[in-house]
């Protein structure tokens, strides 16, 4: 499973919009919609935000692990 596939999934688990993810991001729903397309690398800042947003470790997101729970510090 890719990156952008791990973004949609998760999107959905928590019933977001492509709209509702991108205003969190403070940017717009088309770049957003890129990442989970695959067309856009996404940097780690925004990354560690979406990680923070879902719960989920930078781990996780990047398909590092499969493990979607987040250890705490």
């Amino acid at each position: 499973m890719n990156i952008g596939e791990r973004l949609r999934i998760l999107r959905e688990k928590h019933n977001f919009t492509q709209r509702n993810v991108a205003e969190y991001l403070k940017t717009t729903q088309s770049y957003y919609a890129q990442y989970e397309n695959n067309r856009r690398p996404i940097p780690l800042e925004r990354a560690a935000e979406l990680a923070r947003l879902y719960n989920v470790s930078i781990d996780y997101i990047a398909g590092l692990s499969d493990d979607i729970t987040r250890k705490p510090k």
